[in-house]
């Protein structure tokens, strides 16, 4: 059955990379930042410090955190990792990561506010345990109807009990949903596998990467394109 022969009643988002970027994980989106700050390293060095520093937070699970205190956390671990930590570069990089994480999530809401007229939605995302939190700072939780934490649940994406959490709480099927997200991996198969539909969301220069690993996969280079896609 085409995509314009299916009726849904239910949208999922992931977070990071989704709701706060066009597509760029978290990862990907601070390494410009550093670079511009004036750190040099290598992607490389960089990666390790990164996730040495995202596990610690997600094993700590700070469910008090809102986005701001997070990042600037975030932030702290990697620059400790690297041996280069200040107060002035942490400040500098992450004001900018929040900068553009605002901008983004503002720029889309009147898309999310035509979409929450048709449909029930939701955030399932791999997160530190304080997403509530988050979409509190950022106002997306006035915008869904249920939020889904990794850290909160005991499962991340792609495994499909995180899925389930979402469809049972909005009391929806996975054939008559829509995972937006913009891993390949985590948020596209992994909604697929379930039989959910998936937008990938995609700069439109990595449009071509995987793509076909999947079937009929619909991409997108914005939230701002679902209204239209879905005819509201």
């Amino acid at each position: 059955m085409t995509l314009e022969n299916r009726r849904f009643s239910a949208i999922f988002f992931d977070y990071g990379g989704t709701l706060d970027a066009p597509g760029v994980a978290w990862r990907n989106r601070f390494f410009p930042i550093y670079l511009q700050a004036g750190v040099e390293v290598s992607p490389e060095k960089f990666a390790r410090a990164f996730y040495t520093s995202d596990d610690s937070l997600v094993a700590e699970a700070p469910v008090h955190m809102n986005l701001t205190q997070v990042v600037f956390e975030q932030v702290k671990r990697v620059l400790e990792n690297l041996g280069i930590f200040t107060k002035q570069l942490q400040t500098k990089i992450a004001e900018k990561f929040l900068e553009d994480s605002f901008s983004n999530i503002n720029e889309i809401k009147p898309a999310l506010q035509t979409l929450r007229k048709n449909f029930k939605m939701g955030i399932i995302s791999n997160n530190y345990g304080n997403l509530e939190n988050i979409c509190k700072e950022t106002g997306l939780d006035t915008l869904m109807d249920v939020l889904v934490d990794s850290n909160r649940i005991g499962h991340t994406k792609p495994s499909p009990e995180i899925f389930r959490a979402g469809l049972s709480a909005l009391d929806v099927e996975p054939f008559s949903s829509i995972m937006v997200g913009d891993s390949l991996p985590r948020d596209i198969k992994g909604a697929r596998d379930l039989g959910m539909e998936a937008f990938w969301l995609s700069p439109i220069k990595d449009k071509t990467k995987s793509q076909h690993e999947i079937d009929n996969l619909t991409v997108i280079s914005s939230i701002k394109n679902i209204p239209a896609i879905l005819n509201h």
